[in-house]
């Protein structure tokens, strides 16, 4: 795809819906395949991410069919799971690799997960340990590192885990390998991670309890299969929220998005210096609940980020950067190492990028200092191959003078494949 060009924007006034959102994609279709009996999913992310899930456990002879926005699964139970013939390729997706540890992790069958030259640098260790604790053993480069090597077990041990950094990715896969073990697993975080698999266990019929940051499961349980609706995904919704606060004299209203909040703490932050949104008509829908977010042009001050908000935010936080870029003084990120070891190093690409446009940055191991506000200029800016990043130089390009040019844009088909399509039409 050639690079991607955009020119700055004004008094906009849209409307618009975004994709099934990407994290509970990937857990409908684990879930609905562990579950037994027929379920619909709809409104399902078709990024290349959650079709790496859905060809995962086609390799695994489960019965997955497209139709439109819709998926028709035919779970079989943990039970009914076989053992891949090949590899399974878990592409970019993190989310893949990691939630299949868990579930691999309680069968009786070895199977071997890779993925890109991304992936294959971003560390497992974090899951391998508890995963290893329960009784699977796992082999990977350099002892953290993809391709992971699994051989699993039906005689789970249940443990009582603590993890030293909150992640919805980790806690899942321990999750996921405490349904097939005997007894209650738990898990503690030192903070507030996304809770959409223990809201899709609990919809699901599984026995689940959350005290505080302790989510426990208890396992031998069979999950009934439920049709799934998912909602527009926030982190998809935020490109835009910030769009409509940095765009002069605008409004932007983002329709059926997830509003839960253990994903909405950019709203919180940006509310903090200033910004001008609202949530409305929120219900619960498959226990997730759902709303609009409209968001209007808004003068923004600095903040200082309070650490025990970033694990809500932690892939807003390059659209972060960005809005304190045209804030009023100095706003400080700090907490957010996390961001060193995603699709790349986003805390290193935002700054570089942004840098370029002019903006006031100085990076930090764990995060920025920010000031401004800055006039920024257009300029030739690169993606990095990392989708978030590519999407928030696109919106950098709306509130900048000239044009802003973004190599390698394809990268955005992970999250959302229509993305410069509705950017352009603004």
């Amino acid at each position: 795809m050639p690079p991607f060009r955009i020119r700055p924007k004004v008094n906009i006034n849209a409307s618009l819906a975004v994709p099934g959102d990407k994290s509970i994609t990937h857990r409908s279709v684990i879930l609905s395949a562990l579950a037994e009996g027929p379920s619909v999913v709809d409104g399902y992310l078709d990024g290349d991410d959650c079709r790496r899930s859905i060809e995962a456990f086609r390799a695994c002879g489960i019965e997955i069919k497209k139709e439109k926005d819709k998926l028709y699964i035919k779970g079989c139970g943990s039970q009914g799971l076989e053992a891949p013939k090949a590899p399974v390729d878990a592409g970019n997706s993190g989310t893949t690799i990691r939630l299949l540890s868990g579930v691999f992790s309680g069968r009786d069958f070895t199977v071997k997960i890779f993925g890109d030259e991304s992936l294959s640098k971003r560390p497992m260790k974090r899951v391998i340990e508890p995963l290893t604790q329960m009784g699977a053993e796992i082999t990977a480069a350099n002892g953290q590192y993809p391709p992971l090597t699994i051989k699993g077990s039906s005689q789970l041990r249940v443990i009582d885990y603590r993890m030293p950094v909150a992640s919805a990715q980790v806690k899942s896969a321990i999750l996921l390998a405490g349904l097939q073990a005997k007894g209650i697993t738990s898990v503690s975080e030192p903070g507030a991670s996304r809770d959409h698999t223990e809201r899709m266990l609990e919809y699901l019929g599984a026995k689940v309890r959350v005290e505080g940051n302790t989510v426990s499961v208890e396992g031998g349980v069979k999950l009934k299969a439920k049709d799934i609706s998912v909602p527009g995904d926030f982190s998809s919704a935020a490109f835009f929220i910030v769009a409509g606060l940095l765009a002069k004299n605008s409004v932007i209203s983002i329709e059926n998005v997830g509003v839960n909040t253990r994903r909405t703490g950019l709203v919180d932050a940006l509310r903090e210096m200033g910004a001008n949104i609202e949530l409305k008509g929120n219900k619960l829908v498959c226990n997730e609940p759902v709303g609009t977010v409209v968001a209007k042009s808004s003068a923004l001050k600095g903040i200082s980020l309070d650490p025990e908000l970033v694990p809500k935010l932690i892939d807003e936080i390059p659209l972060l950067v960005l809005a304190a870029t045209q804030a009023s003084g100095i706003t400080v990120i700090t907490g957010a190492s996390e961001l060193r070891v995603k699709e790349s190093d986003r805390i290193k690409a935002i700054s570089t990028e942004l840098k370029k446009m002019g903006a006031n940055i100085t990076e930090q191991p764990d995060g920025f200092i920010i000031e401004g506000p800055t006039r920024l200029k257009g300029a030739e800016v690169e993606s990095y191959n990392d989708h978030r990043i590519a999407m928030t130089m696109a919106v950098a390009g709306l509130c900048a003078d000239g044009e802003t040019l973004i190599n390698n844009p394809e990268c955005v088909d992970i999250s959302f494949p229509n993305f410069w399509e509705l950017i352009s039409g603004l």
